[in-house]
């Protein structure tokens, strides 16, 4: 009988009592680094650490717990943080930023699971220990799903919901087991969810927002806080994971501060004058006109751009549709075509930006030119009819108006769909069959939103619709957001070339009514739900673009969003001494990979 390993050499099938074990795992076919790899392609791997940085943000922070509802939009950054990396706490696996959806050992140095994914199995490496010098174990793993099921907010309070079974396996293992509730993402999400100590967390407490020092596994320990202002990190010299592939090349600082600021304005001011290292700019009247400070001038500070290779951030105008005015589908399109975009990219951005279409745009997952399919048609069913035609034959565009903010031709398209939905203009308002006039309110939360919702409502105001606006201050704006109290807010949705459950989260019919969900449209339709599945079922790279597509295909049609516009480039200004890899990878910059140059 062949071994499991044999099996896997030959091609041959592995059993589930046969899995062989796995270097690293991939959400469709196989992960494009070898077992014996050493790095990460887009690192530099002989860098040397030392030396500092300090980050930015605006906003404020009362916790150091980024797990929990409570503190969901205040937690300090840097605990668990895509962009400036999971400092204190680690997962099983990490994610590689060059690959559509890899992942590579982390906490765990091996992996095993099936052809079906019925089950996961991790081989925690027996060198991995958290900062005060006490083994990361199987008993962590699960005190770690348990406790985030029962006190954790969404997505991590959600991860059990897959899983029938989950039980250590031997000194160093731990298998989750699958119930029939799961897909073929659930194992990569389960190897990407943050291992807490099981010795240093009271149950009872941590749904507690708290500034009490956590305890990680990560690179880093926690050495000053100053409440809503300032956090610093420093390097654990004793951090177990310094030399493993994954890690090689990264954690390059011995010290990073993460600076707070009210406005958006004194964090730039802050950056120009060296107070903080890199600021990262999606304005591109300010990365043409603002760039002109003396450090710019003098080299001090060096501007770059990269050309992204992902697909857009899907930015916009989202329909609140539990509000009863929004249900209706006719007026969300009508909406949609009222917003001149030409005349905001002229009055507004320079003409910089390029209009959003899809919520694949610039990728092969984009329904945009690809006229759908028989496996489209195949998920989707009798419900084909209910995707707009031009979207079904992929020649869909946002009509191009004069740019005068008053384009009869398409105000007048705009009113067609005004009239289908029972709406008419009476006295210059718009008003609907019983004589109510329409009028909403736009939520923003900063000066760039309000502009841009001051110019759509001059364009609405045009067809006697009334549009008022409210700016709220950060916290109101996260409170809001989370209770779904609002007609209309301004959101941006991050996209990728491996979508997954974070569509179900976004757009699925549980994630309608729970508070903290990403679900802002609060979309509640099972044919959408069907196509999520199908992207989360696939077992091919074929099907999985199919049902990507379809997925654009109906949001497009549903018109829960007015896409609104996005940039070619990723535009970054640092300080000269942060220096940088030369290569960027498919994700674009990524910051842990960075370093001081004046360490070197």
């Amino acid at each position: 009988m062949l071994t499991a390993l044999a099996a896997c050499m030959f091609g041959l099938p592995v059993s589930l009592g046969q899995a062989a074990p796995l270097h690293g795992i991939a959400m469709h076919g196989e992960p494009a680094l070898p077992a014996d790899y050493k790095h990460f392609s887009y690192v530099n791997p002989d860098v040397k650490k030392g030396g500092r940085i300090a980050y930015g943000v605006v906003g404020t922070f009362d916790s150091l717990n980024p797990f929990i509802l409570k503190s969901m939009r205040t937690t300090a950054r840097g605990m668990w943080d895509p962009e400036f990396g999971n400092l204190i706490y680690e997962s099983l696996m990490v994610r590689s930023r060059d690959e559509a959806f890899s992942m590579y050992g982390l906490l765990a140095e091996s992996v095993e699971w099936d052809g079906d994914r019925s089950f996961i199995e991790f081989h925690l490496n027996p060198k991995a220990h958290w900062a005060d010098g006490q083994p990361v174990t199987p008993e962590d793993v699960i005190f770690s799903f348990e406790l985030l099921r029962d006190k954790g907010r969404a997505p991590f309070s959600t991860r059990l919901n897959v899983v029938e079974k989950l039980e250590k396996t031997g000194e160093h293992s731990v298998r989750f087991t699958f119930n029939d509730k799961s897909d073929r993402e659930a194992p990569l999400l389960i190897a990407f969810s943050p291992i807490l100590p099981k010795h240093a967390i009271d149950p009872e407490t941590f749904d507690r927002s708290s500034l009490a020092l956590p305890l990680g596994s990560g690179p880093y320990k926690v050495k000053a806080v100053k409440p809503g202002e300032r956090i610093v990190y420093e390097r654990d010299p004793n951090y177990w994971g310094k030399d493993i592939p994954s890690k090689v090349g990264f954690d390059n600082y011995d010290e990073i501060s993460v600076e707070y600021f009210l406005q958006d304005n004194s964090l730039f001011e802050a950056f120009k004058k060296g107070v903080i290292d890199v600021y990262q700019e999606g304005n591109p009247t300010k990365w043409t006109r603002n760039y002109d400070f003396p450090a710019v001038q003098t080299g001090t500070v060096i501007k770059d751009a990269v050309k992204s290779k992902l697909p857009p951030v899907m930015f916009g105008f989202v329909f609140n549709t539990r509000r009863p005015v929004f249900q209706n589908a006719e007026l969300r399109k009508a909406l949609s075509l009222a917003f001149d975009f030409q005349w905001v990219n002229r009055t507004l951005f320079e003409n910089a930006y390029t209009r959003t279409e899809s919520f694949w745009q610039n990728s092969e997952l984009s329904s945009l030119n690809a006229p759908i399919d028989a496996r489209e048609r195949e998920i989707i069913g009798a419900a084909a009819g209910r995707i707009d035609p031009a979207v079904a034959d992929g020649t869909f565009r946002f009509p191009v108006t004069d740019g005068s903010g008053r384009d009869r031709k398409v105000l007048r398209q705009a009113m067609d769909h005004f009239e289908k939905a029972g709406y008419s203009i009476k006295d210059g308002r718009m008003v609907d069959t019983s004589g109510k006039p329409l009028a909403f309110e736009i939520m923003t939360q900063n000066a760039d939103q309000e502009k841009l919702a001051l110019a759509y409502q001059r364009f609405l105001a045009a067809l006697g619709v009334r549009v008022s606006l409210r700016t709220v201050d950060d916290s109101q704006y996260q409170s809001r957001s989370q209770t779904f109290d609002y007609d209309v807010i301004m959101k941006a949705f991050l996209s990728s070339l491996s979508p997954g459950l974070e569509q179900v989260r976004r757009w699925g019919t549980d994630a309608r009514d729970r508070q903290g969900s990403e679900n802002f449209a609060g979309v509640a339709d099972p044919d959408l739900d069907r196509v999520m599945a199908a992207i989360l079922s696939a077992r091919t790279a074929e099907d999985f673009r199919s049902a990507v597509r379809l997925q654009d295909r109906m949001l497009l049609s549903g018109n829960y969003i007015v896409p609104l516009y996005h940039l070619g480039e990723q535009w970054i200004a640092r300080n000269k001494h942060i220096g940088r890899p030369e290569m960027t990878p498919l994700w674009g910059f990524q910051l842990p990979a960075w370093w001081d140059e004046n360490a070197q």
